[in-house]
């Protein structure tokens, strides 16, 4: 797959005093947006998120600290790198862009080999962030994974029949047998289902809490079945979702997963399988889980 080029966003009252700046830009590949102010600026974002801005400190209106104070405020562009552009040798100015999110600064009249150099290390940057933050939420999904690895499907409810606990195992066959139940809670018709077999204990003397065990009956190909395409088993369940029908939001719902963290597993599974499309994956899952008779 082509990767998208990245976004550059320049807010610069007079934008024509960098048109050397804004060529050199699109000759080194990036997709450059345009702002004349502040307020356009923000106005943009609405619709979309650039990778990095290069922000005109002063002008008329909003200023550059104003438009970036702004920006930072929006839970998608917490993260992304800020340039401020100023003709003003002042460090209190220069303070003051810091501690409103700037990330560096530019000097004009700017110099595009030295601007290029800035902009690519600050993509750099964020691009090594977002790996580790991508590394550190796979990570926590593995240790919430292991913690709920039991080979069994198992669930823990007190006497309202909510929830206390319950196996990955056993929210796989919940979510299959009962697509529409209420989080958390038991089915109502959990003990009538066919297909389905429930065992129930109780620890003598109490009722305040009840284990069920859930087995099904000529149990199908299930995610463990896709582990021979060598991914990992969590990779396995994604992809049997995705065999499924099921979007990344769904699958994250399921598997009680980060959805970019679902984005991540697919990513990994196209990879690994060299597939470009969800329609390729499922197929290729499908030939497994439903073998021709």
């Amino acid at each position: 797959m082509k990767s998208p080029k990245v976004r550059i966003l320049v807010v610069d009252d007079t934008p024509a005093n960098l048109s050397l700046l804004l060529d050199a830009l699109t000759e080194a590949g990036y997709e450059i947006l345009v702002a004349e102010s502040g307020r356009s600026a923000l106005a943009l974002l609405d619709h979309t998120t650039p990778d990095l801005v290069l922000l005109d400190l002063v002008m008329p209106g909003m200023d550059g600290i104003a438009t970036c104070v702004r920006l930072k405020a929006r839970d998608e562009c917490r993260d992304v790198p800020v340039l401020f552009m100023t003709a003003v040798d002042e460090s209190e100015q220069k303070v003051r862009a810091f501690e409103a999110g700037a990330f560096d600064y530019i000097t004009k009249p700017a110099y595009p080999p030295e601007v290029l150099a800035r902009v690519a290390a600050h993509l750099q940057i964020r691009a090594l962030q977002k790996s580790l933050a991508d590394e550190l939420a796979l990570r926590i999904e593995a240790e919430n994974q292991l913690s709920q690895s039991l080979d069994r499907a198992i669930v823990l409810a007190d006497a309202g029949g909510r929830i206390v606990f319950s196996s990955r195992l056993a929210e796989n066959l919940l979510h299959k047998y009962f697509p529409a139940r209420a989080a958390g809670v038991l089915p109502a018709n959990l003990a009538a289902t066919e297909g389905l077999v429930v065992r129930r204990f109780a620890e003598p003397g109490r009722n305040d809490l009840l284990m069920l065990v859930l087995e099904e009956q000529n149990t199908p190909p299930g995610p463990a079945a896709l582990l021979q395409l060598g991914l990992t088993p969590r990779e396995a369940e994604v992809l049997y979702w995705i065999a499924q029908g099921k979007s990344n939001p769904d699958i994250a719902t399921i598997l009680g997963a980060n959805v970019r963290t679902v984005h991540k597993h697919v990513e990994h599974i196209f990879q690994k399988l060299g597939l470009e499309t969800r329609n390729a994956a499922a197929i290729t899952a499908l030939e497994i889980l439903r073998p021709a008779k």
